[in-house]
């Protein structure tokens, strides 16, 4: 197994939610592009709720993301994973990133949505337990991963609209 390492968040300071992902899959990787994978879903997805569609040019996503008040980053800042499935991270090389220092930057944050249940699962155990506050929303969505192929547009859309602020969906919804 190799280890690989996150991106930075993409963020503004004024970001009312953020979307969490485990770890970039290696098309992200390769590509130095969050969820670069031409059959990962997170882009359609964009396209559909806030304009930033996978047509257009990265930087053009990214600004529309920030510009929509949504800040996007991973769970884990480095682990040890072959291939580019959650199931095959070593549990025990994971590190997670500094959300201490990512949270006293982004006061704002008060819903925190997360990209499949690896990503909610790790940080419910190795980060919410060392955050001094911690009265965020928090939601698990459906992952967006090509493996979640159950799952159609259609049905991802429905879900997640719930980051767009204002809006609220019960499924997945964190305890």
């Amino acid at each position: 197994m190799s280890k690989i390492f996150s991106f930075p968040p993409i963020s503004r300071g004024d970001a009312h939610t953020l979307i969490l992902g485990s770890m970039p899959g290696g098309s992200s990787l390769r590509a130095e592009q969050y969820y670069a994978h031409p059959r990962n879903r997170f882009w359609p997805i964009m396209g559909a709720l806030i304009g930033a569609h996978p047509t257009q040019p990265y930087s053009d996503r990214v600004h529309k993301l920030s510009s929509a008040g949504i800040a996007l980053w991973d769970v884990m800042r480095c682990c040890e994973r072959a291939g580019s499935l959650d199931s095959s991270i070593n549990g025990d090389s994971v590190v997670t990133n500094d959300f201490e220092g990512f949270f006293a930057d982004h006061l704002q944050i008060d819903r925190i949505f997360f990209n499949g249940i690896t990503a909610e699962s790790v940080f419910k155990r190795l980060v919410l337990p060392k955050l001094a506050h911690n009265n965020y929303q928090l939601q698990r969505l459906p992952s967006t991963s090509p493996a979640n192929a159950a799952w159609s547009l259609e049905s991802h859309l429905k879900v997640w609209q719930s980051i767009l602020k204002g809006t609220s969906s019960p499924l997945h919804r964190s305890q």
